[in-house]
């Protein structure tokens, strides 16, 4: 009987031998490099790598979103990607960090997409665009932003009096046509020239140029 026991673990262990001759990967995904040569001999309990297997489908973008946003973004969201070749995929928020980074002081976010066809690349740039609640804003062009006396952003407005009034305000959005402002009423005057020479209260007479689109 022991003889048969040996004989049992004696193939037992030639089996797993076999097994560790076929080298598997614990996810599905796309060979990128191979670094190991046909007859080289692997140790298993090296750190050595023998290959570079891609998972990506689905696919995850990584990207920070500022203080002033980060509130508005949730698990299960629904988020666009916009490739720079104008391509756009749809995917879901599937992670918003609850710690800022301590450099840019921006919250990480991921957002996953299939990618069935294996089109997007690890490491591609894309833009993302995250669904939230909606909120007023104005498109403006970025000059028109200034600092006050405390270094707040904001903008110069003529305010119903006709003098000038700052007003701070945080930018939602850049874009190449101008930024998207929020912390504005629905209607106002904003002085777009000249605002760097006037303080509060001080009185203007504002001259209006209509904007053809």
């Amino acid at each position: 009987e022991a003889s048969i026991q040996s004989a049992e673990a004696a193939v037992a262990s030639a089996r797993k031998a076999v097994e560790n001759l076929t080298i598997t990967a614990p996810f599905g995904g796309v060979l990128e490099s191979d670094t190991a040569e046909l007859g080289l001999l692997m140790n298993p309990t090296s750190n050595a790598s023998c290959a570079h297997i891609l998972q990506l489908n689905p696919i995850r973008l990584v990207g920070y979103a500022p203080e002033a946003d980060v509130a508005r973004i949730h698990l299960g969201a629904r988020a666009g990607a916009q490739l720079t070749g104008g391509e756009t995929r749809v995917g879901t928020v599937t992670f918003v960090s609850r710690q800022a980074d301590e450099t840019t002081r921006t919250f990480r976010i991921e957002v996953t997409l299939e990618n069935p066809d294996l089109t997007l690349r690890a490491g591609q740039t894309a833009r993302i665009l995250i669904e939230a609640d909606g909120a007023l804003a104005h498109l403006l062009p970025q000059s028109a932003l200034t600092l006050n006396d405390e270094g707040r952003m904001g903008l110069r407005t003529v305010s119903a009096e006709q003098t000038a009034q700052f007003v701070p305000v945080s930018i939602l959005r850049d874009t190449p046509e101008g930024v998207w402002i929020a912390g504005l009423p629905d209607s106002v005057d904003v002085i777009t020239l000249g605002q760097e020479y006037v303080t509060d209260g001080v009185p203007v007479r504002p001259s209006f140029q209509e904007i053809l689109q």
